[in-house]
């Protein structure tokens, strides 16, 4: 008895299992993946929902003795409908040449099965039910054929053309099988009308999945571009700095030179001198580098909030940064554009909330986003750095997705500025999909410590 409930229970949680795999195969997934996922499954629908038209009347037996082969044919038909959808996807995603051969072999085929089925209802056995039912595969081979053959040609001019040439063939197969002017007329203008809401449905779907991609790789171009121009906001402050002053080196450097040649005194002022500069030049560029790391907070928040909201996620800002002392801002103001790259690069999330708030002396800064992508065990831990000594090392960074850079190595980094201002910082996963950073910096800092950069 025992064995049988624990047997259930496994079987449950292998079943939970293959759930949440399923459901992490899709988070894991970019939103332009996901939009040509779901464009790419919606045509191999497309072969689905023509194979259920022609089988529908199957079931009222129509499809019997003879006849039997024409839903049967069109089974091959819907196949290759699909295999050249999803061609034809590749192509347009340059990843593939262009299926010319199979575009040809599909149209061939189509071509085929149109004709067999025109010639079951205007010659073939049966009745009229039959008849029926061949002129309705007649034409929705065809109009579905126009939908998918679009896709392997570009801009509205050629999609008109295959429209245009497919009701222009189901006329003249409809002509040289002996089909009456009526019949002809209704033939071409079902195609025509069909196959043009269908081309048209296919045209936009690669129109909004090229576009979903030039979006996203905008936005990478755009944050590449933010960090070489703050690269180069740096290189220009550190030449505007070091240019003059190494030029006044060289030039006293030389003139003690000669004068010690000469056995002169002045060439030990002019080393004095040289060593006097060398020094200044030393505490200007700390002081470069100092403006260069820090960063105020409320300048951040609204960064933060424009990036997220011109990238398509919801971000709501909450809470007053005014009166903030400027270690804690700077402090604060690197948490914020950390894990607003983190949200950006390593997620998929929707909305993000971001809350300032001043409580027992501390300040508190949390940051919440729906774009979290495992609930394991490993990364609840999440990451966590105080100031109980200078002999903690840093952070344990356990998420990977929407919180951490590459393995938390930027919320290690994190940590450690905050850790040299009094802070802590906690991340991890808080709930179904929700990561959660929480940065706390007491009001009062004693001593701060500036990070200076390392060769």
């Amino acid at each position: 008895m025992h064995g049988a409930e624990r047997g259930a229970a496994d079987s449950r949680g292998r079943g939970g299992g293959d759930s949440r795999g399923a459901g992490d195969w899709w988070r894991r997934k970019s939103s332009p993946a996901k939009v040509e996922t779901y464009t790419r499954w919606s045509f191999h629908f497309f072969g689905l929902a023509e194979f259920a038209a022609v089988g529908v009347p199957f079931g009222s037996g129509v499809w019997q003795g003879p006849v039997l082969w024409l839903p049967l044919i069109t089974v091959v038909h819907c196949t290759l409908s699909a295999v050249t959808a999803s061609r034809a996807l590749d192509w347009t995603r340059g990843r593939r040449p262009r299926p010319v051969r199979l575009m040809v072999a599909f149209a061939l085929v189509t071509a085929a099965v149109a004709a067999v089925a025109l010639w079951t209802a205007e010659h073939g056995p049966g009745g009229k039910e039959v008849d029926t039912a061949a002129g309705g595969v007649f034409g929705i081979v065809l109009i579905f054929a126009a939908c998918v053959t679009t896709l392997g040609v570009r801009g509205w001019r050629q999609a008109l053309a295959v429209v245009a040439g497919y009701a222009a063939a189901s006329g003249a197969l409809a002509l040289s099988l002996g089909a009456p002017a009526p019949a002809v007329l209704v033939s071409v203008a079902a195609v025509l009308i069909g196959g043009g809401f269908m081309a048209t449905t296919s045209v936009f779907s690669v129109w909004l999945l090229d576009t979903v991609y030039r979006l996203d790789e905008a936005r990478e171009t755009r944050a590449r571009l933010a960090v070489a121009e703050e690269r180069l906001r740096f290189g220009r402050d550190l030449h505007d700095v070091m240019g003059r002053n190494l030029a006044v080196i060289a030039l006293k450097s030389e003139l003690a030179v000669q004068l010690a040649r000469r056995g002169r005194p002045e060439a030990v002022e002019q080393m004095i001198e040289v060593q006097r500069i060398a020094r200044e030049s030393q505490r200007e560029v700390r002081d470069v580098v100092r403006g260069y790391r820090e960063a105020d907070l409320g300048v951040e928040l609204l960064g933060a909030q424009g990036v997220l909201t011109a990238a398509g996620i919801a971000c709501e800002v909450r809470g007053e940064v005014g009166g903030l002392p400027s270690e804690v801002q700077s402090a604060l103001g690197w948490v914020v554009r950390e894990t607003t790259t983190n949200v950006l690069r390593h997620g998929n999330a929707g909305r993000c909330a971001v809350r300032v708030r001043v409580t027992d002396g501390k300040v508190v800064l949390t940051v919440e986003n729906d774009g979290a992508e495992g609930t394991d065990g490993a990364n609840r831990a999440g990451a966590k750095a105080g100031a109980d000594g200078a002999d903690r090392a840093g952070a344990k960074a356990g998420a990977d997705g929407a919180g951490s850079a590459g393995g938390g190595s930027g919320l290690a980094g994190l940590a450690e500025r905050l850790r040299k201002v009094g802070g802590t910082l906690e991340a991890g996963i808080a709930g179904d999909g929700l990561f959660r950073v929480v940065a706390e910096v007491p009001l009062v800092v004693k001593d701060p410590v500036v990070s200076e950069v390392h060769a």
